[in-house]
């Protein structure tokens, strides 16, 4: 008798557990601030991105930040691979961390002076920070300038970076393995819920949202977030000798100068132009502003230059996005000072 009772009471047990854990609460199926991004946007109804790796394997991810850092890395087989471009690394023109506080909008100032908190570079680049969670890539004024060289990477992050390697970088194509370890690492700098700064009362109404309409959760979810980055390619001022029509400051130029001008042009930089702190250089750069030459900060800064034969080594343009008139101004005005 009482090994009955036991044999009943071990079933009710049992099937009490089993229908414990096959059972989740709601609790664990709502959106918190640990989750990945694109993990919500699949449970709200969109796919994976083309570029999605599930899991990243600790090596590939190793030899993905090796790549993006230093341009090459121990493949699987072998001792050490080629170098992607005898000129550049993937961080002479981009950030690997968030460099927007506010990731809703385009806020030159508001960039500027997040990298001065931080002592991050002012560069060209979008950050490889959350670049995964991009859903376009090479934006606006690059489809309109550059056309088809840019089409397909417009829509795709592999053909991006395939594009950055071989143009940008001056560089070869990836292999297969190198593509997979890049992207293994842009998956390591994800976004996570909790970077959109979102409310608990927000994350409240985006989890009834959820419950009902799944595409109304997605779209408040993009609302927090750029899903690209828009590239503007900027005029030159009527009169470079006027300059743009606004007062230049010069701590912001400062900035400018040390952690955007100074990220490449110095000693064994990327450029064969050093750009230090002498009397000499804030001379030279002054004297040439008003020139239509590429010495002119504003025809570098607006137009960039191109690689030419025997000299490879070229400057990307800021766009509009990445460098506003103002802060411009504010180079200039920081050049002029230090020779007051």
């Amino acid at each position: 008798m009482h090994k009955l009772k036991y044999k009943y009471w071990y079933i009710s047990s049992l099937s009490l557990l089993i229908l414990m854990f096959s059972f989740t609460p709601f609790s664990d199926k709502e959106i918190t601030h640990q989750q990945n991004l694109v993990d919500v946007l699949k449970s709200l109804g969109q796919d994976y991105p083309e570029h999605y790796i599930e899991n990243p394997d600790s090596l590939d991810v190793k030899r993905g930040y090796d790549l993006i850092h230093k341009g090459k890395t121990k493949p699987p087989d072998g001792f050490a691979s080629n170098a992607i471009s005898k000129f550049y690394t993937c961080t002479s023109c981009h950030n690997v961390v968030r460099e927007d506080p506010d990731l809703t909008v385009v806020d030159q100032d508001a960039r500027l002076k997040y990298a001065m908190q931080n002592e991050l570079p002012y560069l060209q680049g979008t950050t490889f920070w959350g670049a995964v969670n991009k859903e376009s890539w090479y934006n606006d004024d690059y489809v309109l300038k550059y056309g088809s060289l840019v089409e397909k990477a417009k829509g795709s992050l592999k053909e991006s970076i395939n594009l950055c390697a071989t143009v940008c970088s001056q560089g070869r194509e990836l292999e297969d393995w190198e593509m997979k370890s890049i992207l293994s690492y842009l998956w390591s700098l994800q976004m996570k819920i909790g970077d959109l700064d979102l409310t608990d009362k927000e994350i409240d109404h985006i989890n009834k949202l959820a419950e009902s309409d799944s595409d109304s959760a997605k779209a408040y979810l993009k609302s927090h977030y750029l899903t690209k980055s828009p590239a503007t390619f900027a005029d030159l001022p009527d009169s470079k000798e006027k300059g743009y029509p606004m007062e230049g400051r010069p701590q912001f130029g400062k900035a400018i100068y040390e952690l955007g001008c100074q990220h490449c042009h110095h000693a064994y930089g990327e450029s064969d132009l050093v750009l230090d702190n002498s009397i000499l250089t804030f001379k030279w750069l002054k004297k040439h502003i008003p020139e239509n030459s590429k010495k002119s900060i504003y025809e570098i800064i607006r137009n960039g230059s191109y690689s030419e034969l025997g000299h490879k080594e070229y400057m990307p343009n800021y766009t509009l996005e990445k460098m506003s008139h103002q802060q411009v101004e504010d180079l200039r005005a920081y050049i002029e000072l230090n020779l007051k």
